[in-house]
């Protein structure tokens, strides 16, 4: 378990237009639609290998994907789905890719962990701890090589902070000035392991600092809070060309992946962390300034659930690869054995 005290839940007035908080409510709603269907699919064995779900973590992806730039490149991890969902990847697609069918974003080949999509510049989930950190530092290199102005977000749970790829890349991208926005989802648990038992210096930040380069920390349960601190630090990657790290504390409400039988925290912990869950606190303040109705909010969530259950549908009428197709896109080296 953590021993790490829960905050109290997020609150005070939303500073955002009615349309933009509702487009906000809608992105996390779409979400958690989406992720509670893929586990229930996962169950019945619709969805096969690993999946690791978003729910309670909607926040850091509604927020940070807003304050983006669409030349911008997006890097995530196995938890990508909300990510590629609110970069621009349809929906059908995403589905269809759970499900190992041609249709999906990656042609079926990889999954859950490895979706993929050129045209809104989201490169990848990555299925090793860390291994999109190099990838985002290579990707800025060749917009500053190439007198772009883009950017590269990657995102990267904590526990990728332990890795040597963190510190390599951290390393390249301040000795070199290049643009990359480090945004850190840090769920207090790398896999089953609470923070402080598996690091000994437990301020991220500091560790971020170590490389000279500049830090902030946000509630990553607070859509507004994300959105503010990732906007801020994105505009200081595009003025000054420097790396920024951004740590957005966040938790998961489900275990790390379908897999796991969840022994490293008890029940009361996950309650607690459930009153500060993204969706239901921003929904409260909106209502409490008069910015959202109960039949708006139904009808948001009535949309999302729509486009998931058509999203299902689309996926279980696709197409599986013919065998004579499985050595597409396979390179050997000529001559090996």
């Amino acid at each position: 378990m953590s021993d790490l005290p829960v905050p109290a839940p997020p609150s005070g007035p939303v500073p955002w237009d009615k349309a933009f908080a509702l487009a906000v409510l809608a992105g996390m709603l779409r979400i958690r639609r989406m992720e509670e269907k893929c586990a229930q699919l996962y169950g019945e064995q619709k969805i096969r290998g690993f999946l690791h779900l978003y729910i309670g973590e909607e926040a850091v992806a509604a927020g940070a994907l807003r304050a983006l730039q669409p030349e911008d490149n997006v890097v995530a991890t196995y938890r990508e789905h909300g990510h590629a969902l609110l970069r621009g990847l349809a929906m059908n697609g995403i589905m269809a890719e759970m499900y190992g069918k041609r249709e999906g974003c990656s042609r079926g080949r990889g999954g859950s962990m490895h979706l993929f999509d050129r045209a809104t510049r989201f490169y990848g989930g990555n299925a090793i701890v860390g291994g999109g950190l190099p990838l985002a530092a290579g990707l800025a290199l060749a917009d500053k090589m190439a007198g772009r102005q883009a950017l590269t977000a990657c995102f990267f749970g904590e526990g990728a902070i332990a890795e040597g790829a963190f510190h390599e890349a951290a390393n390249l991208a301040a000795l070199w000035q290049l643009p990359v926005l480090f945004c850190c989802e840090n769920n207090l648990y790398a896999m089953g392991t609470a923070l402080a038992r598996s690091e000994a210096q437990t301020d991220l930040c500091m560790k971020a600092a170590s490389y000279g380069m500049a830090t902030v920390q946000a509630d990553g349960m607070d859509v507004v809070a994300v959105f503010d601190a990732v906007q801020r630090s994105a505009q200081q990657v595009r003025s000054q060309g420097r790396p920024v790290f951004v740590e957005l504390k966040t938790y998961r409400f489900r275990a790390h992946s379908m897999f796991d039988p969840e022994l490293y925290r008890d029940k009361a912990e996950v309650d607690a962390w459930k009153t500060r869950g993204p969706i239901h606190t921003f929904t409260a303040r909106l209502k409490a300034q008069g910015s959202l109705t109960e039949d708006e909010f139904l009808a948001l969530d009535a949309a999302a659930q729509a486009e998931v259950d058509a999203a299902a549908a689309f996926a279980e009428a696709g197409t599986w690869e013919p065998v004579e197709d499985l050595l597409r896109d396979v390179h050997t080296r000529e001559g090996a054995a």
